[in-house]
């Protein structure tokens, strides 16, 4: 009778497992979006920085679509950058956030000629010639005004694009305030970073618990890590579009489509 329990109780924490993991499925321009390869911060290589002008028109020159990050700038405008720090990308030591959009003429990229574009900037290069897979950065909760910026500006966007954010606090938002925007959980496995975050967080960041809030249309999972059990589910059994990061070699590339994944590459061409 207690293994009975324990079997009943079990079955009952796994339902409710799979609830909190379901997505949203069906969206009708998730189809067009599976069509494409996508340029990870766009086609750079050692002479086009990445999320570089140069990088998006090479991208698109060759028929991707990319993949962008956005930061918020100090006067609520957009900029295309990774890292928030601009140590790595532009040798200065200071955060986006902190500039404006003039003053981010002052810095040049991996020692180029190359500027940190606004997102307008790609918008008006793309123009709905390829579709964008637009990451959130966001910094310091920062994200309902993020979004905001974002959505305002794709609001006015004739073109094919989703948005993705490892932040779930910024997927919540899209959900309430821009339900038709395709939007993607990025997720890694957390439980083997070495990161000050609690054991609890991190089990919920890499098993999807977040989708109970989220609902996401897609999930954006590292390559390495895509065999974890809860992708698996959300993508085998839930129906959930899988996007896969970051590809860097045609083996991986080639097994990513194999596997049905939405594939997101870099430092090579396909």
């Amino acid at each position: 009778m207690i293994l009975l329990y324990i079997s009943l109780g079990l079955f009952v924490l796994f339902c409710l497992y799979l609830f909190c993991l379901a997505g949203r499925t069906g969206h009708p321009d998730m189809e067009k979006l599976r069509g494409w390869s996508y340029a990870h911060r766009g086609l750079h290589d050692e002479n086009l920085p990445e999320n570089s002008m140069a990088a998006f028109r090479a991208a698109l020159e060759a028929g991707y679509g990319i993949e962008l990050d956005v930061h918020l700038l100090k006067d609520g405008n957009l900029a295309v950058i990774h890292d928030a720090s601009l140590k790595r990308t532009a040798g200065a030591d200071i955060t986006v956030e902190e500039l404006t959009t003039e003053e981010l003429e002052k810095y040049r990229l991996a020692g180029t000629a190359e500027t940190i574009p606004q997102f307008q900037q790609v918008l008006d290069l793309f123009a709905g010639k390829a579709p964008l897979i637009v990451e959130l950065k966001c910094v310091n909760g920062n994200h309902g005004a993020l979004c905001e910026a974002a959505c305002k500006m794709l609001d006015r966007y004739d073109g094919l694009y989703c948005m993705e954010s490892f932040d779930p606090r910024a997927i919540i938002w899209l959900r309430k305030h821009r339900p038709d925007i395709i939007r993607g959980q990025l997720a890694e496995n957390w439980m083997t970073k070495k990161m000050p975050l609690p054991v609890f967080l991190k089990f919920a960041m890499t098993y999807h618990i977040s989708n109970v809030c989220t609902r996401p249309d897609f999930i954006a999972y590292k390559f390495a890590d895509r065999k974890v059990f809860g992708t698996e589910i959300c993508r085998k059994w839930l129906g959930i579009q899988g996007v896969s990061w970051t590809l860097r070699s045609r083996e991986e590339y080639d097994t990513a489509v194999a596997e049905n994944w939405i594939p997101i590459f870099e430092n090579f061409k396909i």
